[in-house]
């Protein structure tokens, strides 16, 4: 490969000698670089260099490419392998929240099924105590009126007794018959008036 390199610009070279050396007998005046008698030095100075630039450039600048090269591929497959790791992590990571927010959903809806049925049972409770104190206080209040009633009946019993001694004595100029006046309240207050 080196040969048709080194071959290649070496016979285009040959062949513009060639052609130069054809028109140079004839044109002195031109290009110094196209000057016949001077471009053989030129060519041997150009495949000197060429072959100097070469051999640097294999033993020196390609490898050293190839270094870095080799390096930027070993930095991204690390790279590469350090996201994937990472990424794993991440999964597991996001895999363990998940599990730990579905616990503490449980969790939390098992303390609220136990508050509401304990706040239930209390407001039961309650709603019982609170229910037997009414009992309590309906029956007081019942057994009230009813001796209420029983005092407002006996003293509207005195008040009748009273107001009607009062009307027979102006009605008639005379006081009523004490028992009997009694008597007839007492009917009355007892039975259903006709």
């Amino acid at each position: 490969m080196i040969r048709t390199l080194v071959s290649l610009p070496v016979l285009a070279l040959l062949s513009c000698v060639a052609a130069a050396a054809e028109h140079g007998a004839e044109k002195q005046a031109g290009m110094p670089q196209l000057n016949v008698p001077d471009f053989a030095p030129q060519v041997f100075w150009l495949a000197i260099w060429f072959i100097v630039l070469y051999v640097l450039m294999t033993k020196l600048g390609l490898p050293r490419i190839e270094a870095v090269l080799d390096r930027r591929r070993e930095q991204r497959e690390d790279d590469l392998a350090r996201a994937a790791r990472l990424k794993a992590e991440a999964d597991e990571a996001n895999a363990a929240f998940q599990r730990t927010m579905s616990e503490a959903r449980a969790q939390a809806q098992a303390v609220l099924k136990e508050t509401t049925d304990r706040l239930a049972a209390d407001a039961a409770e309650r709603q019982r105590v609170l229910g037997a104190e009414l009992a309590q206080q309906i029956e007081a209040a019942e057994r009230q009126i009813a001796a209420t009633k029983e005092q407002a009946l006996s003293e509207i019993r005195g008040i009748a007794v009273d107001v009607g001694r009062s009307v027979v004595e102006k009605l008639t100029g005379t006081p009523p018959d004490a028992a009997r006046l009694t008597a007839a309240v007492d009917s009355r207050l007892a039975g259903p008036v006709h």
